[in-house]
């Protein structure tokens, strides 16, 4: 699904494209619509940056299983597990 959003409704809202995406990303996210992996993917960052993006408005990351799942794959990948 796509969805198109006119150019006059950035410049009202005096946003760029990434800005709007980062800012549904983090709504969805807020209201638990969207996993941390999930709403960095809309955002368009790796999960560093979305973290980061999360920790400067003093949103609590919530570590989901999804979360949970990759990181211990992560571990095991380096040997740390």
């Amino acid at each position: 699904m796509s969805v198109i959003i006119h150019d006059d409704i950035l410049t009202a809202a005096k946003m760029s494209e990434s800005e709007l995406k980062l800012e549904i990303a983090i709504l969805l996210f807020k209201e638990k619509k969207l996993s941390t992996g999930k709403a960095r993917q809309l955002a368009g960052m790796n999960l560093l940056e979305f973290r980061g993006e999360l920790a400067k408005r003093g949103i609590c990351v919530n570590y989901d299983v999804e979360y949970f799942q990759e990181y211990l794959k992560n571990l095991r990948k380096f040997g740390q597990l």
